[in-house]
């Protein structure tokens, strides 16, 4: 991938969070958090004698390629021989370049902006107390795969299954030390794998590039955000069952959904018609099997709503954090279990939920952060664990919280914009550092987007006491392919397990999620061919094909404009549904909210 442009000097945005400046500010030494810390400790080092420099405007938002029709060709604006017709044009699908002065782009209103257009210059402003109005906010997409239940006990002393429809979570830590364990998935083989497009929902028309972040894969239902509004269909027919209207755009989105039905959003509270500045502000709770609103709350900062930039769920807390601390609410009845609190001298930057809550915590000035990683319980907020991150590291992101992985980009080392140069694997009952694992980007595949968007990582997953990592494309040996391989590191030791699965040529890997002991994954397809769903033996590492995509060109043009590296993509009880969290003006050609395949009812 393309070392991404210098980061533009942008003016500071009126009444906002926005970018620091040349010169970041100091903020004060008690910004508003979640729970009392002691003065930051000196930083362990762990092999970075050296602190990094500070994090320059634009830390973790690299510009990342526009979708084309050659994925995995950043280079190069126009398809390559392997993922387009030699010599054809441009994927009609492709998003065009908004116009100037459009809602969310430089130089036109605040507000959410998709990351094939976004400019490099997201960083923080870490005011104690600061005046919410807008701000721009860079949205990285959610990527994700399916469903994945685990049992865990929650700190109402209940049983829970939490789901997850990320594709960065999911699984126990296996008992074996170097192959993993193959065990009981609930995706089977079908005697066919030949899918068909099931149903397909138009971009919505809106002259406003709008966030419609956020899907979810019940066994009931399959929703979707859309243009301030979450729409249930059934998930074979497509029939609509139920409409949640909202004042505004999604902003953020839970990835994960309790055992019976249960998510959150954050949400802005006027259209961009009627406030081209608001913040994403109002954090609601959703009945997905319902198909209503349970609750509706704000985070104040003082006596203004504070700007939320991430949630997650958890057992049955939703816990949303912000660059002023986070919040945390009973999930049923919108009770407030813990808020930011002036006095605190440390601050909860954002959380990654799932089977535990782990709190990604700052303390100290901007220049001297220090930065824990913090397993938490979901009803109380008591600290549990506390890992300590070393020395100028600003930004980490949770890949899983159980196993507990986090990710960081050490030094700003990625130079492709992924956010990631290492993963740190973590006891979360201890707080002890299990392995650091070092991904050079020039090798690795996976994106990650620590600094507002504390648990979003695509293509990467944890699980059976393994991480599945793809491999950057190199390659095949056809006339016109590229291809990489999924490789898997062992979480107790750091080290790679030997076990290797290729994509194929023309086809590239994207890990998704677990599947018992067993890993999902997406195979981005060639010119001519469909896409593919798969499952990884946890143990063997044998490759059994689930699911594969219609060849006809109309269908694969429109799949292959949800790329993996920024669409949403699930998967579970063997449909796999693809949807895009922007809705824009359509120009031209047909463009899809979101497409659903499989072998039918």
């Amino acid at each position: 991938m393309t070392q991404p442009p210098e980061p533009p000097n942008q003016p500071p945005q009126q009444g906002g969070f926005g970018p620091p400046q040349d010169q970041p500010p100091t903020p004060p030494a008690t910004p508003p958090g979640l729970r009392k810390n002691p003065p930051p400790q000196p930083p362990p080092g762990y092999g970075y004698p050296q602190q990094p420099p500070a994090p320059q405007p634009g830390y973790g938002y690299p510009q990342p390629p526009q979708p084309q029709p050659g994925y995995g060709y950043p280079q190069a604006p126009q398809p390559q021989p392997g993922y387009g017709y030699p010599g054809a044009p441009q994927n009609p699908y492709a998003q065009p370049t908004p116009p100037a002065g459009a809602y969310g782009y430089p130089g036109g209103p605040a507000g959410p902006v998709p990351p094939q257009y976004a400019q490099p210059g997201g960083g923080r402003n870490n005011t104690a107390l600061v005046v919410i109005v807008a701000a721009v906010v860079v949205i990285a997409l959610i990527v994700g795969g399916g469903i994945w239940y685990a049992k865990s006990s929650g700190g109402d002393g209940k049983k829970h299954d939490t789901a997850s429809s990320s594709g960065g979570t999911g699984g126990k830590n296996g008992q074996d030390g170097s192959g993993g364990t193959s065990s009981g998935g609930t995706e089977k083989a079908p005697s066919n794998p030949a899918a068909k497009l099931l149903f397909k929902v138009p971009m919505p028309g809106t002259k406003d590039t709008v966030a419609t972040t956020g899907s979810w894969l019940t066994d009931k239902v399959y929703a979707k955000s859309g243009v301030a509004q979450i729409v249930g269909y059934d998930p074979a027919t497509g029939a609509k069952l139920w409409t949640v209207k909202l004042p505004g755009p999604v902003c953020a989105a839970s990835k994960y959904v309790t055992a019976d039905d249960k998510t959150a959003v954050v949400f802005q509270p006027k259209t961009p018609a009627q406030d081209n500045g608001a913040a994403c502000s109002q954090v609601a709770a959703i009945d997905l099997g319902k198909g209503t609103r349970l609750w509706t709350k704000t985070v104040k900062n003082g006596d203004y709503a504070g700007n939320l930039e991430n949630v997650t769920v958890s057992q049955h807390t939703v816990a949303v954090g912000s660059t002023n601390g986070g919040a945390a609410f009973d999930i049923d009845t919108g009770k407030v279990r813990w808020q930011p609190k002036p006095e605190d001298s440390c601050y909860d930057a954002g959380y990654g939920g799932g089977p535990k809550l782990v709190a990604v915590r700052k303390c100290g000035s901007y220049d001297n952060r220090q930065l824990h990683i913090q397993t938490i319980d979901p009803v109380s907020g008591k600290v549990i664990s506390d890992y300590k991150m070393g020395a100028g590291i600003e930004y980490a992101s949770v890949v899983s919280s159980d196993p507990l992985v986090v990710a960081a980009d050490i030094g700003d080392s990625a130079k492709d914009g992924s956010g990631i140069s290492d993963y740190f694997s973590i006891d979360n009952k201890t707080g002890k550092l299990l392995a650091r694992i070092s991904a050079p980007s020039d090798r690795y595949g996976g994106r990650c987007d620590g600094v507002t968007r504390i648990e979003d990582c695509r293509e990467v997953v944890a699980g059976n006491g393994r991480l599945y990592v793809p491999t950057e494309e190199q390659d095949g040996n056809g006339t016109y392919g590229r291809t990489n391989e999924i490789i898997a590191f062992d979480l107790a030791t750091g080290k790679q397990t030997g076990q290797r699965a290729e994509a194929g040529d023309g086809y590239t890997f994207s890990p998704l999620r677990m599947d018992g002991g067993n890993l999902i994954a997406y195979k981005h397809p060639p010119y001519d061919k469909g896409g593919q769903v798969v499952s990884i033996d946890g143990g063997s590492f044998k490759v059994t094909e689930l699911l594969e995509n219609p060849a006809a060109r109309d269908v694969r043009q429109a799949e292959t404009s949800m790329l993996p590296e920024y669409a949403e993509i699930r998967f579970g009880h063997g449909r796999l549904y693809m949807s895009s969290v922007f809705a824009h003006k359509v120009s031209y050609g047909k463009e899809y909210l979101l497409l659903a395949f499989g072998a039918g009812a």
